[in-house]
């Protein structure tokens, strides 16, 4: 089945995200953040991109950017190559880590380039891992708070908002925004939790350890990890396992 022609931006600014192949984690340790951060640096000089936003999340990546040199496609094509590099590099794995196609939307009023910014600042919050917009890590929020990371290009935002402490008030708001999602409810078990068991009843604390294992062994890891608790989706994050072949560990 073809696929959909992407919708082009007038403004040439896009809500795009990046998501692990099968929804397994991308980021397992803090080397691998400030990586993937470290390749946006190299491809925004090269792509003369503008990044007005990003956050890094366990399994996905949220960014707000504006075209510059190159387009969305070779922008991605380029961050994906040297990411995807290092990484089976250093996991000494091989394969894909995204999935095929990144997901994007265009923003073209200012109304929805700050919902945009608002959301994927506040993508932490609303997955439980902070109670208000600024204590996470791996977002560009400190810059709009006046701590600039010499990546993001905030400057239009606080303009737009008229000035920084009208902008962070906003993206403070509580709001029911949903743009690109892949959020799912919390139920069960925390991310946290299931990472120890997963390290419990397996010895491996990343997806590409879990890949080094023999078959015979992965199914009962599987299995042990549904009888622990641990969500089907939960555990194909942790595993690269698609959702389909976990379920089918169970009882």
């Amino acid at each position: 089945m073809p696929r959909t022609q992407r919708k082009k931006s007038a403004s040439s600014i896009y809500h795009v995200m990046l998501r692990g192949i099968n929804q397994q984690q991308i980021f397992e340790d803090e080397e691998d953040y400030l990586r993937f951060l470290s390749v946006l640096r190299e491809c925004k000089e090269v792509s003369k991109y503008k990044l007005y936003a990003y956050c890094l999340m366990g399994n996905h990546v949220h960014l707000l950017l504006q075209e510059g040199k190159e387009p969305l496609d070779l922008i991605f094509k380029r961050i994906g190559s040297r990411f995807v590099y290092w990484y089976n590099l250093k996991y000494q794995r091989v394969g894909h880590l995204f999935q095929d196609r990144y997901k994007s939307e265009p923003v073209e009023t200012e109304a929805y380039f700050l919902t945009a910014l608002r959301y994927i600042l506040q993508n932490p919050m609303k997955a439980g891992l902070e109670e208000t917009p600024g204590t996470y890590g791996w977002s560009s929020y400190a810059s709009y708070a006046g701590r600039s990371d010499g990546l993001t290009d905030s400057e239009m935002a606080i303009d737009l908002q008229g000035g920084r402490d009208h902008l962070l008030a906003y993206i403070a708001e509580r709001n029911e925004d949903r743009l690109i999602d892949v959020a799912e409810r919390k139920r069960g078990l925390t991310d946290e939790q299931a990472k120890t068991i997963m390290k419990r009843v397996s010895g491996c604390d990343s997806a590409s350890a879990f890949q080094g294992l023999a078959a015979k062994r992965q199914k009962e890891v599987l299995a042990k990890l549904l009888e622990n608790g641990v969500s089907v989706r939960q555990a194909a994050r942790m595993t690269g396992v698609p959702k389909t072949t976990v379920a089918r560990c169970s009882g």
